[in-house]
């Protein structure tokens, strides 16, 4: 799908045509199809990169830049509100004061910004100010994940160390846990993954902003500098996650290595206190024909008595241990 924002007396005007691709500030290519590639390619002059090409991790192939055209391609995540974020390439190419933006999946500050195009063109006055508006609308997107996975963090230590009456979760209660604790740091490490490629990103573009001189210095738009700061805060924060997330596991591996430890210590007292009363059921349990307690009418209440005290006898002596 081909989305194109164009300036007019009256606004934005946008169109899901390629026919005026040669006169658009920003060009939204979603899940685009060859046709709508070459559109583009025709219009502008560029080669649009490949889903192939943008997966591609090394630097020189996601930064780069070929005759008047500017190649920046980012890491971003998508679906963060649900069970199944991914993190997706999204390429902006910058060409003569043009923006094109190639994804292949939707996330939310694409939308967010298309809205605001529209209440205020001039966020969309040039291809430049489109594309720092897009990319500061994701560092504010990846800011609130942070602060979720932040909040779910918080909970889940709670869960684990709460010493208010209440009985600490056992057995699927810690499962529950640990899937938790795998979703958010999944989330997290996608949010560190997104800052570290838009950070080289706007390294990148940095001597080419000529643009940004204005707002750099106080003028109107997002600053380049205020937005490699947010960056760098938020990588603290993420690495800051990320740490509290690996103590979580480790203490909950731990809970539930005590668990299984006071398990088994159960286990093992039931065998030792009926070791006892077996071993005395046993002896008299033989059919020698030489056994005086057999004779006695006593014979059934002693051996009763006799097995009761050899069970209670380890309790007591396990209790007095404090073992119990």
């Amino acid at each position: 799908m081909i989305t194109t924002y164009r300036l007019s007396v009256g606004g934005i005007l946008k169109d899901d045509t390629a026919k005026y691709a040669g006169n658009a500030v920003w060009i939204d290519l979603l899940n685009p199809t060859r046709d709508e590639e070459h559109a583009v390619e025709a219009a502008l002059k560029v080669d649009v990169p490949s889903r192939e090409e943008m997966a591609e991790i090394e630097i020189s192939s996601r930064l780069y830049q070929e005759a008047d055209a500017t190649f920046m391609t980012a890491t971003v995540i998508a679906g963060a509100e649900t069970d199944t974020p991914q993190a997706t390439a999204i390429t902006f190419v910058l060409v003569r004061g043009t923006l094109v933006t190639v994804r292949h999946a939707n996330p939310q500050p694409f939308r967010m910004f298309a809205q605001v195009c529209e209440r205020r063109p001039n966020a969309c006055a040039s291809g430049d100010a489109a594309f720092l508006g897009i990319l500061e609308a994701i560092i504010d997107r990846l800011a609130d994940i942070l602060e979720r996975a932040g909040a779910g963090v918080d909970a889940i230590s709670h869960d684990v160390f709460k010493d208010n009456g209440t009985r600490r979760p056992r057995g699927r209660g810690y499962q529950t846990l640990l899937a938790k604790v795998g979703r958010i740091a999944d989330l997290t490490s996608m949010g560190r993954e997104s800052l570290v490629t838009i950070g080289r990103l706007l390294t990148f573009y940095g001597p080419t902003a000529k643009a940004m001189a204005k707002a750099d210095s106080g003028g109107p738009g997002p600053s380049l500098k205020t937005m490699t700061a947010d960056i760098q805060s938020l990588s603290d924060h993420a690495s800051f996650l990320s740490n509290k997330l690996t103590f979580l596991l480790e203490a909950i591996l731990g809970m539930i290595s005590i668990e299984q430890n006071e398990v088994m210590k159960i286990f093992s007292v039931v065998a030792v206190v009926f070791m006892p009363p077996t071993l005395v059921a046993s002896i008299w349990g033989m059919n020698f024909e030489f056994m005086p307690e057999l004779s006695s009418p006593l014979g059934y209440p002693v051996a009763l008595l006799t097995i009761a005290l050899a069970a209670a006898l380890p309790i007591l002596y396990f209790h007095k241990r404090g073992w119990l």
